[in-house]
């Protein structure tokens, strides 16, 4: 018996996974310990990229020089989420003037293509909204212009010093990681019919590279070299920009020199609103980071502490905020030089407190868009910080994976599709018009408390990035989560809210639906269900978490990288 007894432990030892309240410090939900460090942190989603970071800083560079090298190098070992060829925002804490900067980087639609002509194209396909794929969602790529924008503004090392790891990376080969290899293998069949040489640029004898595989791209490297010894003119105003707008031309593609040659990027204000004495900053639309503000305003109004994490009372109130402002998303979120988005009204705490009204003890299966005007009042995230304090908060994206699937031959990029993300409805604040921002998913986070820097920190991924920033915030402020536990912790993410765009599945229908990872409680999601919610267990969908924190007191970094992506935070 004692024998038999023995085996069966052994074998459940084996069988069982090991879960985070197995670690001997008792952090019920933390994957691994928080990384400190005194001088400098980098936290991306790939170990080599954060490397570059910390040693970027080592050369004498600081957050901001560590960010754009490290972006380089992403957009090169993780194109299923990044890229030259998409946008970029930051938001960035600089030490010297004790302020938060914002930088929105996105591009614009081609200004030729008019909604008419738009409009015809998407008739003879059949459809009434924007492909995800080929030449139609193609807008300017951002990306370099706000390097460019961020090293003028705080820079220290050159660029070419900056761009360098990662040409020599492009050149010489890198390994591919695990997730990377599984995403790159699901878009490959898929983008490889579009115009260019997807298939030349993008994959080893036609197929994706599989992990540990070592992958060349030398047109990026090429691209990044001009752009390094000629500035961002060589990719906006030069040879390159050339080859763009003739292959184009002779795809049936709409951008042109003209479209590269107006491109700017935009400095804007952060905007924010108190939780509970932190102060988590967004950037305003076209961007959704609002959306995180709003939900905020809700559930300030509610005791989730007294509640408890993950139980069925938390998680129906914030469901129940994020349809009510993704309503408001859908409706008002939109390029403000065309819609002058109610971005005050919208976060204020009285419209916040009405809206917090609307919710009861089952789930709502409609909701409706509020009128702020009554209450006055497949992305990359990661974050650097160095030794004088300067914080970087930045995200970058090609939308939907590797985008487009378009990639001009040799130049080893392919180009977003974020135009997808249009409206055809011509009475939608999101309406698609040439020279216009579409609306935009990708947003960085911030928090601060008592005016002081505390927190840089994102979760990529789609709708489900407000979602997770508010996830991450209430982990810390009401379940007293640290920095790695509040990432680690099971996610819930709830789909179906009506969107800013068109098509049958835009709109809300019967609720929506919640989608949970298995560490939410089975009697949770019992309970979600008798309170009238759709609940669904997911896999791979809960973006991807990396954070900086300040520590004040001993005057370190702590930096934290979740287990769902292949990165890494590290410091020295």
């Amino acid at each position: 018996m004692k024998l038999k007894l023995t085996l069966f432990c052994i074998t459940a030892l084996i069988t069982s996974p090991l879960q985070a309240y197995d670690r001997i410090t008792g952090k019920d939900f933390a994957s691994r310990s928080e990384v400190i460090a005194s001088e400098a942190m980098a936290a991306t989603s790939h170990p080599l990229a954060t490397q570059i970071a910390l040693d970027i800083m080592k050369q004498g560079g600081n957050a901001i020089d560590a960010a754009i090298a490290a972006n380089a190098a992403l957009g090169l070992m993780e194109p299923t989420g990044n890229g030259i060829g998409g946008d970029l925002y930051a938001m960035i804490w600089d030490a010297k003037t004790n302020k938060l900067y914002g930088l929105n980087a996105s591009g614009r639609s081609p200004l030729g293509l008019s909604y008419d002509t738009l409009k015809a194209e998407l008739d003879k396909l059949g459809r009434p909204d924007l492909p995800p794929h080929g030449m139609l969602p193609i807008s300017v790529p951002g990306t370099i212009d706000g390097w460019f924008e961020m090293h003028q503004k705080f820079g220290k090392l050159p660029m070419p010093q900056l761009l360098q790891p990662t040409i020599d990376y492009a050149t010489k080969g890198f390994p591919v990681t695990e997730l990377i290899a599984y995403y790159w293998n699901r878009s490959v069949p898929i983008l490889s019919p579009q115009p260019g040489d997807f298939k030349g640029s993008f994959t080893i004898e036609g197929k994706a590279p599989v992990k540990g595989q070592i992958f060349k791209n030398p047109g990026l490297a090429y691209t990044l070299s001009a752009v390094a010894k000629d500035g961002r003119d060589a990719f906006y105003r030069g040879e390159i920009t050339r080859k763009i707008d003739t292959f184009m031309q002779e795809n049936g593609g709409y951008l042109r020199f003209a479209d590269f040659a107006n491109h700017r990027s935009d400095w804007v204000e952060p905007v924010g609103v108190d939780y509970k004495g932190y102060m988590l900053w967004e950037l305003p639309p076209n961007g959704q980071g609002i959306a995180a503000l709003q939900m905020l305003q809700i559930l300030k109004n509610f005791d989730l502490a007294a509640m408890g994490f993950n139980s069925p009372e938390s998680i129906h109130l914030m469901v129940e905020a994020k349809k009510l402002a993704f309503e408001d998303r859908a409706k008002f979120y939109a390029d403000m030089d065309f819609y002058k988005t109610p971005v005050s009204k919208l976060i204020s705490e009285s419209y916040g407190r009405e809206r917090a009204k609307l919710i009861g003890e089952r789930s709502a299966q409609r909701v409706d868009a509020g009128n702020p005007h009554l209450y006055e009042g497949d992305t990359i995230y990661m974050t650097t910080a160095d030794k004088d304090g300067n914080m970087v908060s930045l995200i970058q994206s090609n939308y939907r994976g590797m985008g487009s699937g378009v990639v001009v031959p040799g130049l080893g990029f392919v180009f977003q599709d974020r135009g997808q993300l249009f409206s055809m409805d011509k009475n939608h604040a999101n309406v698609y018009e040439p020279g216009k921002r579409a609306f935009n998913t990708i947003i960085p986070a911030f928090i601060t408390k008592d005016n002081k820097p505390l927190i840089s920190y994102g979760v990529m991924g789609g709708a489900m990035q407000p979602q997770g920033h508010v996830q991450i915030l209430v982990n810390m402020v009401d379940f007293g989560m640290n920095l790695q536990e509040a990432g680690d912790a099971a996610r819930w993410q709830h789909l179906g809210s009506t969107e800013p765009t068109d098509g049958q599945d835009a709109y809300l229908k019967n609720g929506g639906y919640i989608e949970v990872e298995r560490g939410i409680p089975f009697e949770t999601v019992r309970e979600l269900q008798k309170r009238g919610h759709e609940v669904r267990y997911g896999l791979g969908g809960y973006g991807g978490y990396q954070a900086i924190m300040k520590d004040h007191i001993n005057g370190v970094w702590i930096g934290a990288s979740e287990s769902r992506k292949d990165g890494q935070a590290a410091g020295y």
